[in-house]
């Protein structure tokens, strides 16, 4: 049927994945931090405290006082390319860009700061997605994380006329693709070391110890990739948390201190690794591979290595395009 002479373009149909992250400053300075820190902080998920209690204080103190210091840690790891999670989440989406077919487009986004969720969303509508995948890149679930990118995206849908067709990457931390994976990439990582660990630490992003009490599966996800880890490498893997915040009781043992406890009590040589996080960022290329550093030998320890996240790897990518791919089932045909 041809259309009318004044009828608006239409695209050809296509799908879309929108690969999704946490998000991160525009740049290595207090302002663009502040900005950050002011959504994320001020995202209900996040922090379960009421608006009333909690805003007061948000830009009262924190958003006074840590945005220098977090300005600081984010000079550190910051690269030519901007911000780590940043460009390795743009290369993740690159590395997909033609995984799935011509007609599958591959976008990116970051739950905060950007690029943002609605904007990718708008432009994969008006490229002719009318089915589109949301993949938040977080292998263990937590409403924190996963939930609130979802949320996002939903909210931006809800105000649309014409929805896509939408459907949500689950999480995928007892995926055997994905701890073949993670064996693969720790095994390479421990090989390039010029000693041998006495101790494999997989340190985890901490929540609040009662996000677990209310039902969040998060704790139980990392337990069970961490065991399942162990099992595939054949050794034991240490289970810790970091990143607390706040006054409340987080989920333990905290990674700092199982670090200073272990050189304390006499092992000298540790590696550790997030599995939790998809891409390098402030939390891992700051927080363990130079803070963790700096607490393990600060206690006695000799030996410290971090092994990066599976980032654009060609493992990581080889994961992702068949986690992905199987979520696309029935939307395309395999190649």
């Amino acid at each position: 049927m041809n259309l009318p002479a004044d009828h608006p373009p239409v695209p050809a149909p296509k799908i879309g994945v929108l690969v999704m992250n946490l998000g991160t400053p525009d740049a290595p300075d207090a302002k663009a931090v502040r900005r950050y820190l002011g959504e994320f902080l001020s995202d209900r998920r996040v922090v379960e405290i009421p608006a009333l209690a909690w805003q007061p204080i948000l830009r009262g103190i924190i958003l006074n006082t840590r945005p220098k210091k977090s300005a600081h840690a984010y000079a550190q790891v910051w690269t030519d390319d901007g911000s780590p999670l940043a460009a390795v989440t743009r290369a993740q989406a690159t590395a997909l860009k033609d995984a799935f077919g011509p007609t599958v487009l591959v976008d990116w986004a970051m739950r905060y700061g950007k690029p943002a969720i609605a904007e990718r969303l708008q432009a994969m509508k008006d490229a002719g997605c009318e089915r589109i995948l949301l993949a938040p890149l977080y292998p263990q679930y937590c409403a924190a994380t996963t939930a609130t990118a979802n949320d996002k995206a939903f909210a931006h849908l809800a105000k649309q006329r014409w929805q896509p067709a939408i459907r949500t990457l689950p999480p995928y931390y007892d995926d055997p693709r994905y701890i073949d994976a993670l064996k693969e990439s720790v095994e390479r990582g421990l090989a390039d070391l010029d000693f041998v660990p006495e101790v494999l630490i997989a340190s985890f992003h901490g929540m609040p110890k009662r996000t677990l009490a209310l039902g969040d599966p998060y704790h139980c996800h990392c337990q069970k990739t961490a065991r399942l880890l162990s099992e595939a490498l054949g050794k034991p893997v240490t289970i810790a948390f970091q990143s607390r915040f706040g006054p409340q009781k987080w989920l333990g043992p905290a990674t700092d201190t199982t670090l200073e406890d272990l050189a304390r009590s006499g092992t000298k040589r540790v590696a550790i690794f997030a599995p939790g996080f998809s891409a390098d960022c402030l939390e891992t290329l700051e927080e363990l591979a130079i803070r963790g550093r700096e607490s393990f030998t600060g206690a006695g320890g000799s030996h410290f290595a971090y092994i990066p996240c599976l980032n654009d790897s060609e493992t990581g990518i080889r994961m992702l395009r068949r986690i992905i791919g199987t979520e696309l089932e029935g939307w395309v045909k395999p190649l």
